[in-house]
């Protein structure tokens, strides 16, 4: 006996009818016109560009007075100047890390306003990123001892040279192990990890497997980042808003920092043609991972959710 099926894209007779969208309006309560909401969008977006370009102008401005003083802070440190009591140590410690994370609140602001600019841009060049991943941690190595906190990382000689922005890798990889560094409690682990990855993004047809060898897919196409850390875990809810501007989790806003951090690395993984996602366990640890492509393609650097 047949089976009648219903037609999806048939109106629902029983259905209750969507209420229709009320038309935009002015304030004088009169319906805006396609040209006048035209008009507004432009408007917001003009004014939008001229806050994001007046806030990296103000931001620039502070980058030269910063630099005097932590110079000033680190000839007093070295002494050269004459001999230093361990109060007036501990004085310049503290000033040394209050101008770290002002310096890291700068250079958040300034990378953000070039994403939404348009104005950063990727430029690949064949490497090794084991290199970058180790002057990462060697950059970090001290802040991460001065909290009691163990930082692993062991190069991994399967990954081979390929076409990669260095400086974009560092800050994305910096961001990480700072989120890592910030939320992790004193005596934690925080573990550092690249390895080669197939990353199928092949569409929902799928290929036949002799058009699979030619496609040569069982072959590692991209490289693997992970940072993991011991600290406390992400609820599931978080996982996408996580990544957004300015995001910061319920609980935490009383920590220091602008909310950059991880909608940053974000855009520049986008940017190198790759994407990033987080893990967490409720009981405690989180994974932050993302794949770069060994043959870039290139996306745009700028606003976009996660695929």
């Amino acid at each position: 006996m047949a089976t009648a099926h219903k037609n999806p894209y048939a109106p629902d007779s029983g259905a209750v009818p969507a209420p229709e969208p009320e038309p935009a309006t002015a304030p004088d309560g009169e319906a805006l016109s396609p040209e006048s909401l035209q008009q507004e969008y432009y408007e917001l977006r003009e004014r939008f560009r001229r806050t994001t370009n007046a806030l990296a102008s103000a931001t620039h401005d502070l980058k030269t007075p910063l630099a005097i003083l932590n110079g000033y802070v680190e000839l007093l440190t070295s002494e050269k100047l004459g001999p230093l009591t361990d109060r007036q140590r501990e004085v310049l410690r503290d000033m040394q890390a209050s101008g770290r994370r002002l310096q890291q609140f700068i250079q958040d602001f300034l990378t953000y306003s070039a994403l939404e600019t348009g104005g950063l841009r990727m430029q690949f060049e064949p490497g090794n990123i084991n290199d970058t991943l180790s002057e990462v941690c060697r950059l970090w190595s001290s802040r991460f001892q001065e909290k009691a906190l163990a930082l692993y990382f062991l190069a991994n000689d399967k990954l081979p040279v390929f076409p990669f922005d260095p400086p974009k890798l560092e800050r994305v990889v910096s961001n990480l192990l700072e989120n890592s560094f910030k939320f992790t409690p004193r005596g934690g682990t925080v573990w550092l990890h690249a390895e080669p990855h197939m990353w199928d993004r092949r569409a929902a047809t799928q290929p036949s497997a002799a058009e699979r060898r030619r496609q040569n897919l069982n072959q590692p196409n991209a490289v693997k980042v992970s940072v993991a850390d011991t600290g406390p875990g992400i609820p599931a809810e978080f996982h996408q808003e996580v990544f957004d501007d300015f995001f910061r989790l319920p609980g935490t806003e009383s920590e220091e920092g602008t909310g950059l951090g991880l909608a940053i690395a974000r855009r520049l993984v986008q940017g190198m043609g790759g994407k990033i996602w987080v893990e967490s366990d409720p009981a405690g640890g989180c994974k932050f991972s993302f794949l770069i492509p060994y043959k870039p393609a290139v996306a745009p650097a700028g606003k976009g959710k996660n695929r």
